[in-house]
């Protein structure tokens, strides 16, 4: 069974991770997206409410594709999340040259700490390059209408957690 580890902190989730979700089911038997709980960046969103965000995406898109999507919250260093799960293949999306220059020095890392375990990245489509959570978020917060970057029920959450109308 070809596992893959989709890793990410998902706050929240974007139509641009759907887009990496559903193309790396193509790739795999079994995809974990790994919800980090990475205290660093300070997520706007609970781990709880993260997880529960991508796991109604997940659902969706299991259900049209017939694959196995599990969500796997995790705290530990990404290679020894990929092992916990049994992935052999990390999938990382990437959007711009920038996003590839902090990949490369990741997959490098990745790679000495467990050679085993390969990273593919797969490009954003093109309409959805530019979504990325931090600017999704700040537009919400700023009352700004969000709905082309993320589904109705994340829309509605953004909604809810800065108190602007539907």
């Amino acid at each position: 069974m070809r596992i893959g580890l989709y890793p990410g902190t998902f706050d929240p989730v974007t139509l641009g991770h759907v887009d990496i979700i559903q193309r790396a089911m193509a790739l795999v038997d079994r995809l974990v997206i790994g919800v980090a709980i990475n205290r660093d960046k300070g997520p706007m969103f609970s781990l709880e409410e993260r997880v529960a965000m991508v796991e109604a995406e997940c659902a969706a898109i299991s259900a049209r594709t017939g694959g196995e999507i599990v969500v796997h919250p995790f705290e530990n260093l990404l290679i020894d999340c990929a092992r916990d799960v049994g992935a052999t293949v990390i999938v990382r999306g990437l959007r711009a040259v920038a996003d590839f220059e902090y990949e490369f020095q990741m997959v490098g890392m990745n790679r000495a700490l467990n050679a085993n375990i390969e990273t593919v990245f797969l490009m954003a489509d093109a309409r959805r390059q530019a979504i990325a959570s931090k600017l999704v978020k700040e537009i919400a917060r700023l009352g700004g209408d969000v709905s082309k970057f993320v589904t109705p029920p994340v829309d509605a959450a953004l909604r809810r957690r800065f108190g602007t109308r539907l």
